[in-house]
């Protein structure tokens, strides 16, 4: 290559037009009173076009003399195609052939390029049989340039009779098809393909053959097929390949096989930020929030910079099991590395913020955002929803539909119907419902009627929720039933309740809450034989009950509880404390409900039940230890029962403190003897 070409070729490599128009600059002072020869001005062409310069690089092309080369018009429509002037492509494409100027076998892949990209089938065929006129449709280039194109605007059918006419197919002709069957959703042509390749042995597989193989794999789970893969990956050399690795990772991973993933993981050599993150979002896939964590520490000691994926990743590891301390230092590490306004992390952060009680934070993030998408209007719909703050949920959903930039989409409706029914916002949840075919555009589903079901139920409608249950015109599912039957049990309604648990029991026959709270209402009802049999008819079929725990974190460590849990260091002052407490409490009003105790015993017991709930032992703790000020966090992996929230309530009038009480079905925040959901839970 000569100097010049060099310097220009460096040009392109930097991005630099400085260093272009200087190097130009230098060009024309070394030819003062000639015109420059036509190869420098094709090269200057392709330098001004490459670095998206068109008008520079047209006005260059229209100074040539002669009529201009193929290498010139190529120059200019492979710029605009590299660029994304798409149009622009095509139609310099026109004016070459008007020009009497034959394409080659460079210029067909650009234009191919443009119309896929354009959506645009009919230039897409006209092209395809130009470059039959001239020829060149046999051009392993130009032909898998063309398979490429059809692919990506959906004609299969094309696209295989390009492949099967190929004198040589290229490994990259091979990776199209396999990818474009996996993105296109049809992971098991991707597997009979490589299947194919393997057969005929006329390439051999690269690294994008294997992810590709391997994402077909992991769409459906399919073990056995990934297993050979991952020995062939290793038999031909690929196992030190970062981003095969990385693919197997993810396989393992989707196929909810975390320890196999993290062996793979662990055998990288110089994981790159891509492998951090892979395996981090395996673990989130697999409901294995803590161990996520710990990859992202480990990440973050070994000095890896947090990219958008991995904060956001890490933040919704917090949210799920509601670690908001820690969660907090993500979102000063995301401030310091300049990636918090990112829409995937804002958005996560605002989902993060929402999940752990704190919405005042979750407002500020959302309130900032440059940019918002359905997952940030969801996460803070959401977040209203987990409070049950029916009017701002409601608000902020209207917002969205002023601002018309985002469709809702099916969780938005949940997220509404859910807040409506923690609300008691019965009527504006019977609007959102009833209009979301004929307003929203959105299919009802089954989260939708069970959000019904649950608002009607709440509301003490339990007749009507039921009608709705009937008229479903889809089968009810789970979250259905587990609706009627909660509000069954909270207004006393027994044998409709048994009817929503028989239901439940055919639906899902191994999950302990649903004999659990049957046994309960009976119990409640007065119905002891009743209950007891439930109870043993579910350790009959081999059922056990879920033990409900409660936790609070302090100090970098999370402090568990159970009912009469006396294993704690702290348990004689948490005893102490709550027996002081009870007495505080009773003086002010306080009488136990022991229709929350789950036995049937003498009255006195039934209170010296109830009164060793996890929840009271968990906020007993955090009065200990948690400095006055600072919001006690509680979380629970059950719903709190009824005399637990009463007593919070009393308790948070008594010391002073706010209280914050996350279940498995919503926020209460406790402050001056009042709760945020009104009692109406």
């Amino acid at each position: 290559m000569n100097p010049i070409a060099a310097q220009i070729e460096s040009a392109i490599r930097t991005s630099s037009p400085l260093l272009a128009r200087s190097l130009h600059a230098k060009i024309l002072r070394s030819f003062p009173h000639h015109p420059l020869p036509l190869f420098l001005t094709t090269h200057l062409v392709n330098m001004y076009s490459k670095l998206d310069l068109p008008r520079l690089a047209f006005t260059l092309h229209s100074s040539i003399p002669t009529t201009p080369s193929v290498v010139s018009w190529t120059s200019l429509i492979s710029g605009s195609s590299q660029n994304g002037r798409f149009f622009d492509a095509l139609s310099l494409f026109v004016r070459m052939r008007r020009s009497s100027v034959p394409p080659n076998d460079f210029t067909f892949p650009c234009v191919f390029k443009a119309s896929s990209a354009l959506r645009s089938m009919i230039d897409g065929q006209m092209l395809h049989a130009d470059a039959f006129k001239f020829g060149l449709s046999n051009d392993v280039y130009v032909a898998s340039a063309a398979l490429d194109m059809y692919l990506k605007l959906g004609f299969g059918h094309d696209a295989l009779r390009v492949f099967d006419e190929m004198p040589k197919r290229t490994v990259v002709a091979w990776n199209s098809i396999v990818s474009n069957s996996v993105q296109s959703g049809r992971p098991e042509e991707a597997l009979e393909v490589f299947v194919r390749l393997r057969r005929v042995g006329e390439v051999e597989p690269n690294g994008i053959t294997h992810c590709a193989v391997l994402n077909a794999c992991a769409d459906l789970k399919d073990l056995r097929f990934g297993f050979q893969v991952h020995c062939l990956v290793v038999r031909d050399g690929w196992g030190s390949d970062v981003s095969v690795v990385n693919g197997l990772v993810d396989f393992y991973g989707k196929c909810h096989r975390t320890d196999l993933a993290r062996v793979v993981f662990d055998s990288i050599g110089g994981p790159n930020d891509v492998s951090w993150c892979s395996m981090i979002v395996v673990y989130m896939q697999n409901n294995e929030e803590e161990s996520a964590l710990e990859m992202f520490l480990r990440a973050r000691r070994g000095g890896f910079v947090v990219t958008e994926f991995m904060a956001s990743s890490a933040i919704s590891a917090c949210a799920g099991i509601a670690v908001l301390d820690l969660g907090r230092s993500i979102h000063a590490t995301a401030i310091r590395s300049r990636i918090d306004r990112n829409v995937f992390v804002a958005s996560a952060l605002v989902d993060m913020y929402g999940k752990c009680g704190s919405v005042v934070d979750a407002e500020r993030v959302f309130a900032e955002m440059p940019v918002r998408n359905f997952v940030s209007w969801n996460s803070m719909i959401g977040g209203y929803a987990h409070q049950g703050w029916a009017d701002e949920a409601v608000a902020t959903f209207e917002e969205m539909m002023r601002e018309g930039g985002v469709a809702p989409n099916y969780m938005t409706m949940v997220n509404v119907l859910s807040a409506c029914s923690r609300g008691g916002r019965v009527d504006e949840g019977l609007e959102v419902f009833e209009g979301m075919r004929g307003v929203y555009g959105i299919e009802p589903g089954a989260e939708h009627y069970a959000c019904v079901v649950d608002m009607l139920g709440r509301a003490g409608m339990v007749e009507r929720a039921y009608a709705v249950i009937e008229e479903m015109p889809i089968e009810p599912t789970v979250s259905v039933w587990g609706a009627l039957l909660g509000a069954c049990r909270m207004h006393r309604k027994t044998e409709m309740g048994r009817v929503a648990a028989l239901k439940l029991f055919e639906l899902d026959p191994h999950d302990s809450g649903n004999h659990v709270l049957l046994s309960n209402m009976l119990g409640a009802d007065g119905r002891w034989e009743e209950a007891t049999k439930v109870r043993k008819e579910m350790k009959g079929v081999g059922i056990k009950k879920g033990t409900g725990y409660s936790w609070i974190s302090w100090k970098n460590a999370i402090h568990v509880f159970q009912a009469k849990d006396t294993s704690h260091e702290m348990s004689m002052e948490i005893h102490a404390t709550l027996a002081k407490l009870t007495r505080d409490m009773k003086a002010m009003g306080y009488v136990p409900d022991t229709n929350f105790s789950l036995y049937d015993v003498e009255e006195e017991e039934k209170e010296t039940e109830v009164f060793y709930h996890s929840e009271k032992l968990a906020l007993a703790f955090g009065l200990l230890c948690i400095p006055q000020g600072v919001p006690i966090r509680i979380n629970k992996n059950l719903r709190v029962c009824g005399d637990c929230h009463s007593a919070i309530k009393f308790i948070s009038g008594i010391v002073g403190r706010e209280i914050i009480v996350r279940d498995n079905n919503r926020f209460h925040h406790f402050k001056n003897s009042y709760c945020s959901c009104g009692d109406y839970w």
